[in-house]
């Protein structure tokens, strides 16, 4: 019996460790969305008015394992442009489409281009009646706000898959 109790104890091991192994569960250090190595030190240049989405880069790059640094060897992540857009169309709703474009690159220490600037967007919509005035500016606002974090959780991601299109070097014609 006791070799019964034994080998049932193996085989329940072995197969709860191939679950979390195929659940994709990984210790410590092996995270998949560490940032890359080259990326590990980025100072933010951003445009004027854009505090809240630097506050939420600074978490979300934080997270992924990005120091926040303005020292002479850190790689730039440049935000090139910022565009909030509102649309309305009226009737007997008003309906309100929020779009936000943002487009970034990553710069050497030296502020020359490694990758081709990337834009992304994102994208709201809320309707409201117009006789409730005060529903539209709260509204916008929250909204405003997830279009924030929407941008900078994507520039955390596209950051940490390491897939963005590096600068094609020209100079070698």
């Amino acid at each position: 019996m006791r070799l019964g109790n034994r080998l049932a104890a193996i085989v329940l091991t072995c197969g709860l460790g191939a679950g979390l192994v195929g659940c994709g569960f990984h210790l410590k250090g092996m995270n998949p969305s560490v940032m890359p190595i080259a990326y590990q030190k980025i100072n933010l240049v951003m445009p004027a008015n854009t505090e809240a989405l630097q506050e939420k880069l600074a978490v979300y790059l934080g997270a992924a394992g990005v120091q926040l640094s303005s020292q002479p060897d850190a790689y730039t992540l440049r935000i090139l442009d910022y565009t909030p857009r509102r649309l309305e169309l009226n009737g007997k709703l008003v309906e309100t489409l929020l779009r936000l474009n943002v487009t970034f690159r990553i710069e050497d220490a030296q502020g020359n281009p490694i990758t081709e600037p990337r834009t992304l967007l994102a994208t709201r919509t809320y309707q409201y009646d117009i006789e409730t005035v005060n529903t539209d500016d709260q509204e916008q606002k929250y909204l405003n706000e997830v279009l924030i974090d929407d941008i900078a959780q994507q520039i955390a991601r596209q950051l940490s898959s390491n897939r963005l299109p590096l600068v094609k070097n020209t100079s070698a014609q």
